[in-house]
C-alpha cells in the first residue's frame, strides 16, 4: 500500500487559503455574534456593522416558537463572543443549545449574553394563572415585539449596551452605526405610517398571534386566529365559525407566516371572500445593513396591498 505523507507546514498552509484557520480574510478581528432570529440577526448587523459577522440559529423559513436543537447549533455557540436572544420565553430553547455549547460568555449572567426585550413595553400579559390548556400562551407577555419597526429604537440601545460589554473599545462605533440606521429607519417609518393610513381600523385575521405589536403600530385589528388556541391545530367547528365571523365583519386580508399551513389560510382566505398576505417571506433571505428594513418593507407592501 501507497502511503502519502504532508508537512504540517504545508497542511496549515492548505487550512488558511481555505479560509478553515482563523476564519476568512478581514473577519479575523470581527466579533462573532449569534442571534436566535433572523430580524435580530438583522438589527445585530445594522448595530455591529464591519465589526461583527452575525450568525443566525432560527432561519426565516423555521418556527421560532420550537426549534429542533442540532449539534451545528451548539458548533455556532460554541465559538460565540455573544448570543443575542429575543427573550420573553420565545427562544427558550436555545438555552438547551447553550448547555451543550459550553460556553461561559454566553451562559446566564456571561457577558456576551444580549437579552434584546429589556425595556420593551409588552403587549398581551396574562391576567390570569397559564396553563397548558390554553396552548402556547406566553406568561410574560407576546414575544413577537421585533415585527414592530417601532420597537427598533429599544431593541437596537439593548444590542449597543450589550456588544459594548464585550467590545468597549468600539461603543462609539455602534452607537453612531445605531444612530445612522435610526435615521434610514424614520423616514422608513414615515412611508409605511402614510401607507397605512387609509387603511387604519381595518380587520385581519392571522394564523398565528404574531402580529400584534405591527397591527398596534400601524392601526390595523386583529379579527381573530385560524389557531383555535396557540399552536394548536384548529377544529373544523372553529373554523366555520371565523369564516362566517369573516364574511360578516367583512375581513379582506388574512396573515400567514412560512412555517404554516398556507395551504389551510389559503382555504380560508377563499371560503370568506379574503385575500391571503404571506408575511416574512424575504426574512433571512435579504444581507447588509438594511436587511430589517427591506424585511418590513416588504410586510407592509404584501398586507397593504391585501387590503385594498
Amino acid at each position: 500500500m501507497q502511503r502519502w505523507t504532508i508537512s504540517g507546514s504545508v497542511i496549515v498552509l492548505t487550512l488558511c487559503l481555505l479560509g478553515v484557520v482563523g476564519g476568512s480574510a478581514g473577519a479575523v478581528d470581527k466579533l462573532q455574534v449569534v442571534a436566535t432570529i433572523s430580524d435580530l440577526k438583522a438589527l445585530t448587523g445594522a448595530v455591529g456593522g464591519d465589526l461583527v459577522e452575525v450568525e443566525v440559529l432560527a432561519r426565516g423559513n423555521q418556527n421560532p416558537h420550537d426549534l429542533e436543537v442540532r449539534p451545528s447549533l451548539m458548533v455556532k455557540l460554541r465559538r460565540a463572543d455573544a448570543l443575542v436572544i429575543n427573550g420573553l420565553e420565545l427562544d427558550d430553547w436555545a438555552n438547551v443549545a447553550v448547555q451543550g455549547a459550553n460556553n461561559p460568555r454566553i451562559i446566564a449572567g456571561g457577558t456576551g449574553l444580549i437579552d434584546a426585550s429589556r425595556g420593551i413595553p409588552v403587549l398581551e400579559v396574562p391576567t390570569t394563572k397559564v396553563d397548558r390548556s390554553m396552548g402556547d400562551v406566553h406568561p410574560q407577555g407576546n414575544p413577537h415585539y421585533t415585527l414592530d419597526p417601532g420597537m427598533a429604537p429599544l431593541v437596537t440601545q439593548n444590542l449597543v449596551e450589550g456588544l459594548a460589554r464585550v467590545a468597549p473599545e468600539h461603543r462609539a462605533e455602534f452607537e453612531r452605526n445605531r444612530r445612522d440606521f435610526l435615521t434610514r429607519l424614520e423616514a422608513a417609518m414615515t412611508r409605511w405610517t402614510q401607507t397605512f393610513a387609509p387603511l387604519r381600523g381595518a380587520k385581519v385575521v392571522v394564523y398565528h398571534g404574531d402580529w400584534v405589536y405591527f397591527f398596534t403600530r400601524f392601526g390595523l385589528q386583529q379579527a381573530g386566529t385560524i389557531e383555535e388556541r396557540p399552536g394548536i391545530p384548529a377544529t373544523p367547528a372553529h373554523l366555520a365559525r371565523l369564516i362566517r365571523q369573516m364574511r360578516e365583519e367583512g375581513v379582506r386580508a388574512v396573515a400567514v407566516e412560512p412555517w404554516s399551513d398556507k395551504e389551510l389560510a389559503a382555504r380560508v382566505a377563499a371560503e370568506a371572500g379574503a385575500k391571503l398576505a404571506l408575511l416574512n417571506a424575504k426574512l433571512g433571505t435579504v444581507n447588509g445593513p438594511d436587511a430589517y428594513l427591506a424585511t418590513t418593507e416588504a410586510n407592509v407592501s404584501t398586507l397593504a396591498q391585501a387590503l385594498r
